[in-house]
């Protein structure tokens, strides 16, 4: 036989051999799947909105006296009184933080935009306030004072700054929290209190009891309203796309 009808007769092998081993196909590749991404939740056209009072025997303001340090003297005129009943007329309440404390679904991006809390005449300011979980809160020392600010969360990290004249100094959130109270260590009158949530439905009562939720989902929620001194109620309420709904706070000090 010649080589030529040799090599005839062994070359139809190896392929048939080669083609069994998958010789010439590509080795499956490993599919993966992107990872998950959860979408940022969309607001609606409902409100809820309404007045917090309270009945009883408000306790009076104090006067605080600033004698300890001149310089909150030389900032401020006449008397400096606490902050922990701001009361307007009819038993309406301020500084009063209402908040949707559940119903609430999805994920909210926190705003771009910085929530400041200034010290000014030897004060916070503002005394109540709310930010998201995530934005940025720009704390800022107008005074020609040193101050501090010592925060005493129990969520979120703990932080105690010195604020010499002039400082401004940026802190994060990062869990929610109702709510972080605010100190200064030198100043021992100075005190605020901030409402830490993963969503922007929250509202502070004014001088006149009045607060405004708006933008949300139609849903079922529940609403809770903070106070400094006379602690939280709470009220379940529905509503509807468009709707508005009203709700009244009273609380009392007996």
């Amino acid at each position: 036989m010649s080589l030529r009808k040799v090599w005839a007769s062994i070359v139809p092998l190896i392929l048939v051999f080669s083609i069994g081993c998958g010789g010439d196909t590509e080795a499956p590749t490993e599919s993966t799947s992107p990872e998950p991404v959860e979408e940022s939740a969309s607001t609606g056209s409902a409100g809820i909105s309404g007045k917090v009072t309270v009945e009883g025997d408000v306790p009076e303001a104090e006067v605080i006296r600033m004698n300890a340090d001149p310089v909150c003297l030389s900032e401020t005129s006449g008397d400096q009184l606490t902050e922990y009943f701001l009361l307007g007329e009819e038993g309406a309440l301020g500084n009063v933080f209402v908040y949707v404390k559940e119903g609430v679904n999805g994920t909210f991006d926190p705003p771009s935009s910085a929530v400041t809390m200034d010290q000014k005449g030897c004060r916070y300011n503002p005394h109540v306030f709310g930010i998201q979980v995530g934005q940025t809160l720009t704390i800022a020392n107008s005074d020609p004072t040193l101050h501090n600010v010592h925060a005493l969360p129990v969520s979120n990290e703990e932080f105690n700054m010195g604020q010499p004249v002039p400082m401004k100094f940026d802190r994060v959130f990062n869990t929610e929290e109702i709510m972080v109270p605010f100190k200064c260590d030198v100043h021992s009158w100075m005190n605020a209190y901030v409402g830490v949530l993963s969503h922007p439905f929250f509202a502070i009562s004014g001088e006149g009891g009045s607060f405004s939720i708006d933008n949300l989902p139609a849903g079922d929620y529940v609403i809770e309203a903070w106070h400094e001194k006379l602690g939280t109620q709470t009220q379940n309420v529905t509503v509807g796309d468009g709707e508005k709904q009203e709700i009244s706070f009273t609380f009392s000090t007996s």
